[in-house]
């Protein structure tokens, strides 16, 4: 992932007009090259740079609602030293199921965003995955029952 501290490069003008026609819809480049009039050597090259920099990342996503036996849920979770905060994050982020990490600002120090299996599959990541990160002093969960323009 990005880290703005470090980040070599930022995207100018093409690449977002790039990023924002392929937010928009999967279109591949050479589609996106003929709207926006340049070559395809240009776009597919950009996105190749805005990639291994993880800028972007381009993959299908699914609305969960069509996922059978899978269940998604939020696990709030707060650390016991702040100062561990970001290693704690990508840790947990690296966990099998783990679909995204935000640190959160307020009651819970990060939103951990997890697909699991629905029968026991949440008890089995607090348990068994999240269990074993040392520096986690509480959690709650929250299941996602029904999602609204969500992908994953």
């Amino acid at each position: 992932m990005i880290d703005q501290e470090y980040a070599p490069m930022q995207p100018d003008e093409i690449d977002w007009k790039i990023i924002n026609l392929l937010r928009e819809k999967y279109q591949n480049n050479n589609a996106v090259a003929r709207i926006m009039g340049i070559s395809e050597g240009t776009v597919r090259q950009r996105l190749k740079k805005m990639k291994d920099l993880g800028i972007v990342k381009i993959k299908a996503l699914i609305n969960p609602e069509a996922l059978e036996n899978q269940q998604l849920a939020t696990v709030a979770v707060n650390v016991t030293e702040s100062s561990q905060l970001e290693s704690k994050a990508r840790e947990i982020a690296e966990l099998p199921n783990v679909l995204d990490v935000s640190i959160t600002s307020g009651r819970y120090d990060l939103f951990v965003q997890v697909l699991v299996d629905s029968n026991h599959g949440l008890v089995s990541f607090l348990t068994k995955e999240l269990a074993v990160v040392k520096g986690v002093s509480s959690t709650e969960s929250f299941l996602m029952l029904k999602s609204f323009n969500k992908y994953v």
